[in-house]
């Protein structure tokens, strides 16, 4: 199969990846990455543990969901909108570090009779943790979750724009 990157361009990257010394010590450099994915597993972690103590009947779920969503721009904020259907609002939270909204919940199954038997099972139950990662700059203590009519809308509201924009600093004698 023929490679569609340049011969140097292969020759380079075959070369840096033999060379070793290239790699970070793991002692030394901070992965920001992972630092804030951990920290985002173990904010998932404690909302879902919230959740099983306010929330009757959610610990005893063992089944996960995913609810689908969207996220949109408009021209004053970005919005974030869950479907939730049948999950009461106090089941729900909704969490921000850095640029990542955090969505968890559970979604408890309807009362069924033990005797009874399914003849069609489509619908999801269960507890569920969504990270959307936002771009742009917004105000997150200005932040608004409702819960109506099976949806979740997180309205994250823009900061102006402001790269680009003349600031002028005044100069003082010292």
């Amino acid at each position: 199969m023929r490679s569609h990157f340049p011969r140097q361009l292969r020759d380079d990257a075959r070369a840096l990846a033999l060379d070793r010394t290239h790699l970070y010590d793991r002692d030394s450099v901070t992965d920001t990455f992972h630092q804030g994915a951990a920290d985002l597993a173990e904010d998932a972690r404690q909302l879902l543990l919230e959740l099983d103590r306010d929330v009757p009947g959610a610990a005893a779920i063992n089944a996960e969901c995913r609810p689908p969503m969207d996220v949109l721009e408009t021209a004053t904020a970005v919005e974030v909108v869950v479907d939730v259907p049948g999950i009461a609002p106090d089941a729900l939270r909704v969490a921000i570090r850095r640029s990542t909204l955090l969505v968890v919940g559970a979604k408890l199954s309807g009362s069924t009779d033990p005797g009874s038997k399914f003849h069609l099972a489509e619908r999801s139950y269960g507890r569920f943790a969504r990270a959307i990662r936002i771009t742009g700059a917004f105000d997150a203590s200005r932040a608004t979750a409702i819960a109506s009519a099976g949806m979740l809308r997180v309205i994250l509201p823009r900061i102006e724009e402001r790269r680009g924009r003349v600031v002028v600093v005044a100069v003082q004698r010292g």
